[in-house]
């Protein structure tokens, strides 16, 4: 809104201009006085000059105005369209929570689909997901042999996180741009993660500390941007690193008790890293080897 000080303001600069436009017009006819009719002319020529600059300020208002309008427009459906991924984020999250699995599944799926139209929000969905996959859970047996209702809802749960984990991965792989949530961090610390797949992805950072990995854990030419930290993870099957990229990592403290696979393209160090004997087909990056342990476990070193 204009305040009455600048309206005023203009209004005394319009007179301004007329007087000035009369004194410069009746100056540039010479000393002689000039007669009647040019007397006229001279107020006729000043008055289009004063009409010409108010209707340049009236244009200028106008802007001004269709301006104020449609940054109020743009500001009124922002706020609509935040309303709505609002609410559809804490129903979503609510699905989350529900006792029935099918109820979960659609939960992640409306995450996954929020996600992907609106990727302002991509990164707090991840974390949302990533912390639904942090809550406790015991892997149920691998033969399914279900006895009862408890070992029901333990498959339908191990259903939904694995869900989970691949929605997460197939949103993380560069080959596929129309899917591609880029710049992701990951954050499933402490988790209890059964057959994760992460292969082919780009992560700018991630955290395992102390995660424990049911089956195989396959990041085959993975690439971690940043800080990928291992620490205390508990690999219990095959751990799959080929061909994965490291910004920076750390495996102190991680326990490895099944295959293990570097290959030969992946620098890493496993410096505190530990293995579990075992004749079992072990790859492990270039200079590190196991050296036997007290405690019936081997320690990573490096052979410098």
């Amino acid at each position: 809104m204009l305040s009455p000080r600048t309206i005023a303001g203009w209004g005394v600069g319009l007179l301004a201009l007329a007087a000035g436009s009369i004194v410069l017009l009746l100056a540039t006819l010479g000393s002689g006085a000039p007669e009647d009719g040019v007397r006229l002319d001279v107020i006729r020529t000043a008055s289009s000059i004063v009409l010409g600059g108010g209707g340049a300020a009236a244009l200028l208002l106008t802007a001004r105005r269709q301006r104020s309008t449609e940054l109020d427009l743009a500001q009124k459906d922002h706020d609509a369209t935040e309303r709505r991924v609002t609410e559809l984020y804490g129903k979503a999250a609510d699905q989350l929570g529900s006792e029935k699995a099918p109820v979960r599944l659609a939960g992640l799926y409306a995450l996954e689909r929020l996600a992907q139209d609106n990727p302002a929000h991509r990164q707090t969905i991840v974390h949302l997901v990533c912390a639904y996959l942090r809550m406790p859970f015991t892997p149920p047996p691998d033969v399914r042999a279900r006895t009862g209702p408890r070992d029901t809802a333990r498959f339908q749960e191990q259903e939904v996180r694995q869900t989970a984990l691949g929605l997460l991965a197939g949103h993380l792989r560069p080959d596929r741009p129309e899917v591609f949530w880029s710049d992701i961090s990951l954050d499933l610390s402490h988790a209890t993660l059964v057959k994760l797949t992460l292969t082919h992805a780009r992560v700018r950072r991630a955290s395992f500390v102390g995660t424990t990995f049911v089956g195989p854990a396959t990041f085959r030419g993975t690439e971690f941007t940043g800080h990928a930290d291992f620490r205390e993870a508990q690999f219990r099957g095959l751990a799959d690193f080929r061909r994965v990229g490291f910004g920076e990592s750390v495996f102190r403290g991680a326990c490895f008790s099944g295959e293990t696979d570097f290959g030969v393209h992946t620098p890493a160090s496993l410096a505190g890293a530990r293995a579990k004997p075992a004749d079992l087909r072990r790859k492990w990056p270039d200079g590190w080897s196991e050296r036997p342990a007290e405690d019936g476990w081997a320690d990573l070193a490096h052979q410098s």
